[in-house]
Order: structure tokens, then sequence, then C-alpha cells
């Protein structure tokens, strides 16, 4: 296939922010695209080369880049580089500079006859896949010539993308969920076919090999599709109450709760054979960040494949105390591994098991799931079973909840005890209730915001972002809504930095899963989550998360945010606060007013 198609298909997804109209522009090209390519083509509409757990990267940094479309092009490095300050878009550098040479007679000993005459599908993703597994000495020349030789192919059109592509950038606002619609729709002829595909990818998290399957073996074999060790299973997510009571009503008067642990979420894969990896819950592997407790659950998890899920926790190695998240981050780090153990030696709490030698678990309620965990794990010092007890009055619930936080938790979860306590893998629900400290008091509570804008400051961060346009994520259209502006609570060396933090995300335009009637002077694909804390939420006229639920052509606020320190980098976009809880919230504040 030819890769000028499925650029075609990336223009015309670009020029519109319409989900429906996204989805029948996927639609037309995945009934046309060859079975054999189908993978490959979800993959890079996805941005990438592979599913996301898969720990290989392009790895192309802008310079090399600008190296490569220079000698593509025979244009001086600093032209490039200065065409690049001027415009901010290698993609468009790429496509201007290709279509001048290609009006041109001649361009060194490249003739317009011999030259630019296109590239297809299959030559562009093994370009890439080569430039992304070389490594060692000479792999930056290596990686310029392969990108070199693929742009000096090219169209001008097809090298744009394939430029973005390579630098992180291509950024097209389809979301997985838009593609799991069209794939439902072209492949099975209507969007009733969604759930069974969307559980494979669930289980999965490889929309690639869920659509080659899907092609080639139809929905049979896609209802077929259990979990696996070695594909993360996408996590379950817990809703949120802020009374006993209400979670005892919502469990039918009975569940269990559990410590809910100030660490970080983690899939332990083990593999027949030997091979354990972990998954966090944005599905990256971080087996290297943690061999300490690779170790630990190599030597206490009996089994000979499994996938279990549980908490990483720090703990104080003088006094063995639970330590705060932010310090287990000091273990996300690519050097001194050592040094990091010995002074933030990790634990694991595990909570849940989703697969044991061949048999998928995700099906069976939590109670037969608790059971196994208990049976294949041996504990020890450092791993355990999280705390658990089955309540049936709010006064138990309450006095656990006392005692997980005097334990340094966050504060607990209940579980459905039913037959219907099935591990929902990618979905929020009431099968999980959260129940934190912080939520006993309206906006005592804190929320996970996502940066969709910024304002430069002014004053002291006169040159910097000095602001932030934070939003809830809307589960229903899968967008997000904007819910306040920040501005407090950053260091002076974070508004330094924040340029550079951002810069990633930085679009010329309003990103199509974003709802905002505010225009910010930067824009932000939806990437970085923060934790925010505020006084209050109100109604408000020029937000709109929450608009029209409560009042007509008003949407919600969060009154004085600031922001607590933390970036949520365990959390995914999609993780982050929800409208529908943020209404809530606010519902709560109505109630605690009126009595």
């Amino acid at each position: 296939m030819r890769y000028a198609e499925l650029a075609e298909v990336y223009d015309k997804v670009s020029q519109t922010t319409k989900r429906l109209e996204i989805t029948d522009i996927l639609v037309g090209f995945l009934k046309e695209c060859p079975s054999d390519i189908i993978d490959k083509v979800v993959y890079l509409t996805q941005g990438r080369l592979y599913p996301e757990f898969v720990p290989i990267e392009l790895g192309v940094a802008n310079r090399l880049i600008i190296r490569s479309i220079a000698k593509a092009t025979a244009v001086k490095e600093s032209e490039v580089e200065q065409l690049y300050k001027k415009i901010g878009d290698l993609g468009n550098v790429a496509y201007d500079l290709l279509s001048k040479s290609s009006k041109q007679s001649t361009l060194d000993s490249y003739s317009t006859e011999t030259r630019g005459n296109g590239v297809t599908v299959e030559h562009v993703y093994e370009n890439l896949d080569r430039i992304a597994r070389a490594q060692g000495g000479g792999s930056q020349e290596e990686k310029i010539r392969l990108l070199s030789d693929l742009l000096r192919d090219a169209l001008p059109r097809e090298a744009m993308y394939i430029v973005r592509t390579v630098s992180g950038a291509l950024r097209l606002g389809v979301a997985d969920m838009t593609i799991l619609d069209a794939m439902a729709i072209a492949f099975c002829g209507s969007k009733d076919a969604r759930p069974p595909i969307e559980n494979a990818y669930n289980v999965s998290s490889d929309l690639g090999a869920v659509a080659r399957i899907l092609v080639e073996r139809g929905l049979g074999a896609i209802k077929s599709f259990g979990a696996s060790p070695g594909r993360p299973i996408r996590p379950m997510l817990a809703e949120r109450l802020s009374s006993p009571e209400e979670i005892l009503e919502k469990m039918g008067g009975k569940c269990a709760v559990e410590y809910k642990y100030d660490g970080e979420r983690v899939q332990i894969h083990k593999q027949e054979g030997g091979s354990t990896a972990l998954y966090s819950r944005r599905l990256e592997n971080i087996s290297d960040h943690y061999p300490d407790v690779l170790k630990l659950a190599g030597e206490g998890i009996r089994s000979k494949s499994c996938i279990v899920e549980g908490e990483i926790v720090a703990v104080d190695p003088d006094t063995g105390d639970l330590l705060p998240f932010q310090q287990l981050m000091h273990r996300r780090r690519k050097y001194g591994i050592e040094e990091a153990m010995s002074a933030y030696p990790a634990s694991l709490r595990l909570f849940d098991a989703l697969y044991y030698d061949g048999k998928d678990l995700t099906g069976e309620p939590y109670p037969r799931r608790r059971a196994m965990l208990s049976k294949i794990v041996k504990e020890s010092e450092r791993l355990r079973l999280a705390e658990q007890k089955v309540v049936v009055k709010a006064e138990e619930l309450e006095a656990f909840f006392e005692d997980a936080i005097a334990e340094g938790c966050e504060g607990l979860v209940a579980k459905s005890l039913g037959e219907e306590s099935l591990y929902k893998a990618g979905a929020r629900g009431w099968l999980w209730i959260k129940y934190k400290r912080d939520y006993k008091s309206e906006m005592n509570d804190t929320v996970d915001l996502v940066a969709v804008g910024g304002y430069m400051g002014t004053g002291r961060r006169a040159g910097n972002i000095g602001t932030l346009l934070l939003a809830a994520y809307d589960e229903s259209d899968d967008v997000f809504r904007t819910v306040c502006k920040c501005s407090t609570g950053f260091s002076d060396e974070e508004i330094r930095n924040m340029k550079k933090l951002l810069d990633p995300s930085i679009i010329p335009h309003r990103h199509g899963r974003v709802d905002s009637k505010l225009i910010p002077d930067i824009w932000l694909v939806p990437s970085k989550v923060l934790e925010i804390r505020g006084a209050e939420i109100t109604l408000s006229p020029i937000h709109t998360c929450g608009l029209d639920s409560i009042r007509k052509g008003a949407g919600m606020a969060i009154r004085f945010p600031r922001f607590t320190g933390k970036w949520r980098t365990d959390k995914s976009p999609e993780d982050a606060t929800t409208v529908n809880e943020i209404i809530e919230m606010y519902n709560k504040q109505l109630k605690k007013i009126s009595e």
C-alpha cells in the first residue's frame, strides 16, 4: 500500500475535530487496507510502531532529524535549522524543502525522474523499525542514513507525516476508542460489535494485534480472546464516594475493603520459562527500575505463569514505615539503580490475580480471584497481600479506614463480593469504590487534572509559562473539558522548566479532544496529569466541565486551585478525575450546605 494513501487519511483527520467524521474517514480506509499490514497501519495511526508496553522507541532527536532532512534535500543543516525555528514544525520543514526540490530539474546528483516518487507503508514501517532498533556504536549515523533514504524517496506530503511520526509529533487527535468504533463498523458492519473488540483490547493493550485477528479470523476469535502473560491488561478503575454509609448502600450492605497504599500500581507478568516483567498503570515496562521487586515476585509468587496486580510501595530503610508516593519516584531513573534501591527500598502489596497457569481469571468474581492470590503468594516481610477486611457496618469500615491512615495509606478501596464482581479491564465502575482521607469534605480532596493549555507569565514569570489551563476527563464523549486555570503551587524552578517540560505537547491549535471556551496562549496535547487542591467547586459560565448539568449555560470551576507538587506521571490522561466526579463533588457540597 502506498504511504500516500495513509497520508491522505491523516490530512482528512487533521481537518476535523468531529469524532463521527473521524470515525467515517477511518472506516473507509480500514476497509481498503490489506490485512497483512492492518496492525502496522493501526500502530502508525496511534503515532507509534508497537503497542505501548513494548519498550522500544524511535529515539530520534530533533538534531538527527534536521541532519536527515539536510542530507535528503542537499540543503545545509544551518538552513534547515533556521527554517525550523521559523516554522516550528519539522514535518512542515521537510514538506517545504522537498516541495521546492521537486520543482527543480536537478538536485546534486539526483534527478526528479529518480527520486521522490513515493514510498509504501511497508517501506516506511521497515525503515522506522530499523531506526528504532539501531543501537551501539555508529547507531546515530545509521538512523540518519535510514531516515534520509526514506525522505529522499518520499513525496513531500509523505515526508511531512514520516517526520512527525519520528519526532513524536503526529498528534492526529485520534483516540483508541475512535479506532475501536471504526474497526467494529468496517469489519463487523456496526458499532454494536464494539464490546467484544474493546474487551480484547482491554485485556491485551494491543490495538494492532486485535485489528489483525479481527480481519483474519473474525469476531468469533475476538470473543474468545483472553489475557496472557506478556501483554499488560488495561487496569480496572474505581469510582469514589465520601462516606462509609454511601459505600455500603452502593455495595448492597456488604463489601471487602482493602488498604489503598500511596504507591505505584503495578501488574506483574510471569511467563512460563521464568521471564518476569513489571508494568505500570500506563502500561510501561518498569522492570529496569525495580530489580528488587522483580526478585520479590520471582521468589514469592508460586506459579509457572501468572498475572497479578498490586502496588509497589517505598519503605523507610531505618523504620520500616511506608513512605509517600513522591519518595518512590526516586526509583524511576535510568542510572544509579543500585544506589536508589539502597536509599529507597521497595515492597510489594498484592491485591488481585488476573491469570494463573493457563487460566484467564478476569471473568471470575473478585472473591475467587482473591482466594487464588492467597493460594499462590508466599508472604514475607516485603511481599504481602493488601490488608483486607469484609465489613457490613459503617462503623467497621470507618475503623478500618482509620487503621489504614495510621499505617501511612491514602485510604481504602471497597470491592464488591457478588457474582457480578468481575475484573472490568479498562473500565471505571461501582464494583470498586475509593474512600480516601481527603474525601471527607468538599475540596479538601485533591483531583487529578490534565493540562490542555498554557498562558505566558508576567513579572518574575515573564518569558515563561506561568499558568496552566486544566481539564477533567469526560468518559461519555472521550474528551477533556476545562475546569480551572492554575498558577499557584509551582516552584520557581518548575516555572523556569515548564516550557521545556511541555514542549513535546505544544501544538498550534486546539486539540480535537479538548472542549474549551477559553483560548490560551499555548495549546497542549492532553498528556500531562497534575494533582490539584482547591477551595471549592462553583458554577462558571467560562468552563465546559459539567456544562448544563446543574444550570443552563453554566459549567463547573475549581476555585483557588493550587498545584500540590505532584506530577502524576503514573496516570494517563484518561485516568484523570472525571467530569462526573466533579459534578458529584459539587452536589455533595450543596448537600452539606443544606444540612
